[in-house]
């Protein structure tokens, strides 16, 4: 029995070798066998150049591409470049209407400054003027010591106290006859007309700021509105929104609206400036009228008693 097993024990064994040596041998042959084939693609490798040919063709599209691009800006700026943006060229290119606004703006803004200067001026000197007749005054001792030291000279300050004295020689048949107050009410009257003409010269002019510092807004505003209509106009004649096409109107539009603002500011700041001076100096007026009357009184009464002690 124990050899029996031995022997069958060995025959497995035998036939485990074989079949073991026969699969190893299969494997080594599909090893070897495909060796050959693999060659095959090798062969076939450099055929494959044909799309590596065509790649430097793909990108001859993609590097001209980015032109179109770089040259949009440079149209741009050539549509807006055929404009001249600045004032002069502004006013070159807007229509009849606006460059009348524009115009009629720019001589309001003119006269606005002739008119500071030759008020500036002529106030200067009635202010100047009054107040030395109103110190001179405040030094005389009577109406004709006054009339005599402002002899020659002119302005309103003269002419009140000439006023004075002209009212006192018509009355002077009266005085001491009758009470004086008759003779001030008629110097106060003559007096009264005369600061009356002064103040109206001297705020002569005056009017013309009020008016161009509240109408000149209103010009300048429809110069705008009839800019920004002709630029919608163009708008439709030309079917586009393009901004070169939209700008220059716009901009003309509006620069109207600059000059009217040019030209109403300064006028209402002058007119308020002027507005002051002028009541000041109607102050100065009054109290050159206060010291003259002070005067007519003062020699009324002085007649009076002289007529009093000669009765």
């Amino acid at each position: 029995m124990t050899l029996g097993k031995v022997f069958a024990m060995r025959l497995i064994l035998a036939l485990v070798l074989g079949l073991f040596a026969s699969v190893t041998g299969g494997a080594l042959l599909a090893q070897e066998a495909p060796a050959p084939d693999a060659a095959v693609p090798e062969v076939t490798v450099p055929e494959a150049p044909v799309p590596e040919a065509a790649a430097p063709e793909a990108v001859t599209p993609q590097t001209t591409a980015p032109a179109p691009a770089q040259a949009e800006p440079v149209q741009i700026e050539t549509g807006l470049g055929g404009h001249d943006m600045s004032p002069m060229g502004m006013y070159n290119q807007a229509d009849v209407v606006v460059k009348s606004v524009m115009i009629g703006l720019a001589a309001a803004a003119i006269v606005t400054w002739i008119v500071l200067v030759a008020k500036w001026l002529q106030l200067t000197g009635a202010r100047g003027r009054a107040r030395r007749t109103l110190r001179l005054l405040e030094q005389s001792r009577s109406l004709s010591d006054a009339s005599a030291a402002l002899a020659g000279r002119s302005g309103a300050p003269a002419l009140l106290v000439r006023a004075a004295s002209d009212e006192i020689a018509a009355s002077q048949d009266v005085l001491g006859q009758v009470d004086g107050e008759g003779v001030k009410e008629r110097v106060a009257s003559r007096m009264n007309r005369i600061e009356i003409a002064a103040g109206r010269r001297i705020g002569r002019g005056v009017g013309l700021l009020a008016t161009i510092g509240s109408v000149g807004p209103f010009v300048g505003l429809f110069g705008t509105v009839w800019g920004i209509m002709n630029s919608f106009i163009g708008i439709a004649e030309t079917q586009t929104t393009n901004l070169a096409v939209v700008a220059p109107g716009i901009a003309e539009a509006l620069l109207a609206t600059a000059l009217g603002l040019v030209a109403a500011i300064p006028a209402v700041v002058i007119y308020n400036g002027f507005a002051r001076a002028i009541t000041g100096y109607r102050q100065l007026l009054g109290d050159v009228s206060a010291s003259i009357g002070r005067l007519v009184s003062r020699d009324l009464d002085r007649i009076a008693v002289s007529m009093g002690q000669g009765r």
